[in-house]
């Protein structure tokens, strides 16, 4: 029986941009908290280490704990791979005897090591999965499901907010107007702090709803479950739906089954669909996504230079942190915009494709300027009485770096 956990993430964390440019995947938000908390839920075993690239937020990066009182090297480590979701997999690896390597299509999804063994791998980062590979342990398949691309995320995540929910208990300890209406009250549960005004609606018939502290849903608005809303997010009317919405977002219109990292703003109305959004993304007055192709085909994506089939007939945008939309911004079906990007093209399709800081004013794409990103950027963090902090400068810095050459070959063909 392993008695710690360890978390890290592997060298297909790229395959998840734009959400993992400045996150690691482990802090990726999914279900009714992320990719981390979740397997510390599903393991129920203490967090030892999280071995995966420096984040701006989240679990990962953290160090790895002594061994406690009791604790010997022989003692056994569970080691996940955090873009693996927990399964029936997890129990029948539970059954192989001694330390062990388990993989899924070829891709090293856990391990279970002694603490001696472990030990020489802590503090690497994101070199622990090539350290997993070099211990040449037994190796067992497992029928596993690993996000592998983003748009997983969004067409797994309304199920994923509904098996984190199963066991809570609706309660209400917030605020809640005599003259708001909650449907199926036994799964709604809204904590101390929260508020619902009157006239405010939350569904939960189809799926459960938990409403974090310092959460406003204003009057007007229509919650529908399966939702969860991050702690300080206000609703400001509309309707929203089997999404997880991350702290401290602004939100009006129409939102359905989509993923919102935290911070970001959609003040206005203006469909979102089937996508996920970055941190501190400002979608501009009726920015809408489409998510149905008109034949009801299954939507391909441009992504890592090539192009995919989603497989998915509903899929909307992939949005990276820091974008900026303008008014009437229209992102067509299975569209991928880079981080640090501005759209001014109201009324006009964007690119598919945009790579990290492209400035797209409706005609051209152009590289944004570095300093303009991070004057704006500063500006809007601070609006909320947050600081961009010297390590995030770095890292939008080094990913500016990193994708230049994408830019320039993007905006020659363009």
């Amino acid at each position: 029986m392993s008695g710690a956990l360890v978390l890290f993430e592997d060298g297909r964390w790229r395959d998840l941009s734009p959400l993992t440019d400045l996150l690691p995947v482990p802090a990726i938000a999914f279900g009714a908290s992320d990719l981390a908390t979740r397997w510390r839920r599903a393991a129920n075993l203490p967090l030892l280490a999280v071995e995966a690239r420096p984040g701006l937020t989240g679990a990962a990066g953290r160090a790895p704990e002594p061994a406690g009182p009791g604790q010997t090297a022989d003692d056994e480590v569970l080691i996940v791979n955090a873009a693996a979701i927990p399964g029936p997999w997890l129990e029948e690896s539970s059954q192989v005897a001694g330390p062990a390597l388990f993989t899924c299509g070829g891709r090293r999804v856990a391990a279970r090591l002694t603490r001696a063994q472990l030990a020489p791998g802590l503090g690497r980062g994101e070199g622990f999965d090539a350290f997993l590979g070099g211990l040449e342990l037994p190796v067992h398949a497992v029928d596993a499901r690993v996000m592998a691309w983003p748009w997983q995320l969004i067409d797994w995540n309304a199920q994923a907010i509904v098996e984190d929910l199963a066991r809570a208990r609706g309660k209400v300890r917030g605020e809640v107007h005599p003259m708001a209406a909650l449907l199926e009250p036994s799964r709604i549960v809204v904590e101390a702090g929260a508020r619902v005004d009157a006239g405010a609606v939350l569904d939960a018939r189809e799926g459960p709803i938990h409403l974090a502290t310092e959460v406003l849903v204003q009057s007007h608005t229509l919650v529908i479950g399966p939702c969860v809303v991050g702690v300080g997010t206000h609703l400001l009317g509309g309707v929203v739906g089997r999404s997880t919405i991350g702290p401290g977002c602004r939100l009006a219109g129409e939102v359905d089954t989509c993923v919102w990292q935290g911070w970001a703003n959609k003040r206005h109305h203006g469909f979102v669909g089937h996508s996920v959004v970055g941190e501190w993304a400002n979608l501009g007055a009726m920015t809408t996504t489409s998510d149905l192709k008109n034949n009801y085909g299954t939507i391909r994506v441009r992504t890592r230079g090539r192009e995919l089939d989603s497989g998915l007939i509903k899929l909307g945008a992939m949005i990276g942190a820091g974008v900026k939309t303008g008014i009437g911004s229209l992102l067509p079906a299975g569209a991928i915009v880079g981080t640090g990007s501005h759209l001014f093209g109201g009324g006009r399709y964007a690119p598919k494709r945009l790579p990290a800081f492209s400035w797209w004013d409706g005609e051209r794409a152009t590289e944004y300027e570095l300093e303009k990103f991070l004057a704006t950027a500063r500006t809007a963090m601070g609006r909320r009485r947050r600081e961009l902090h010297l390590a995030q400068e770095e890292a939008l810095q080094a990913l500016f770096e990193a994708t230049a050459d994408e830019r320039r070959e993007a905006f020659i063909t363009t």
